[in-house]
């Protein structure tokens, strides 16, 4: 079973690449935000609840976050090849709330990928990504509010994983094919 958390600011290339690994390896995929709005749209208890915090502008509890992916990740059933966590986790006490979610399991976090981007090429890619879907969130100045809550809230995180010994850091400018070989050298180095 390979659990591998994908790591990097927006516009990094999470998505792109979370796709090629699910084709590749039949990974499983868990996007906090896409699970939030399901949860919300089936009017589940998580998702009522989960509502309430968004009405009121708040940021969901970690403890309720993490009931949701585990009520996710246990949907998956017990012998599935892993799940890619996106969006998930953010800062170190959700990180630690993972590993004992998953060590409760007896599974583990085989690898953090973490895209790295420069910030330039970032700034392309989102405002693009703009222009061609029309998300209102893609524009210069919201882009960089969140570049900024990025990297103030993920660069010790990143310094966790690295504790952990299993941070994998990947060049994330370039060829698309490139990327996706250099990310699956190290998915196939987890035995």
């Amino acid at each position: 079973m390979k659990n591998i958390v994908i790591f990097g600011a927006p516009g990094s290339g999470k998505g792109t690449q979370s796709d090629k690994l699910i084709e590749k390896y039949g990974l499983n995929h868990i996007s906090t935000g896409d699970v939030l709005r399901a949860e919300i749209k089936k009017g589940s208890e998580l998702g009522k609840t989960a509502q309430q915090y968004i009405d009121q502008g708040q940021l969901i509890p970690d403890e309720l976050m993490v009931s949701i992916l585990a009520s996710v990740y246990d949907s998956f059933g017990k012998e599935h090849a892993g799940v890619i966590f996106d969006g998930f986790p953010r800062t170190i006490p959700q990180a630690e709330a993972l590993k004992a979610m998953l060590g409760e399991r007896g599974h583990q976090v085989a690898a953090m990928l973490e895209l790295d981007v420069p910030e330039d090429e970032l700034m392309k890619r989102l405002l693009l990504r703009g222009q061609q879907s029309g998300r209102a969130d893609d524009n210069e100045e919201t882009i960089k509010k969140r570049l900024v809550v990025y990297h103030s809230q993920t660069q010790p995180l990143i310094e966790w994983y690295k504790q952990e010994g299993i941070h994998h850091h990947i060049d994330g400018l370039g060829d698309l094919d490139r990327i996706f070989s250099d990310i699956s050298a190290v998915i196939d180095s987890i035995s």
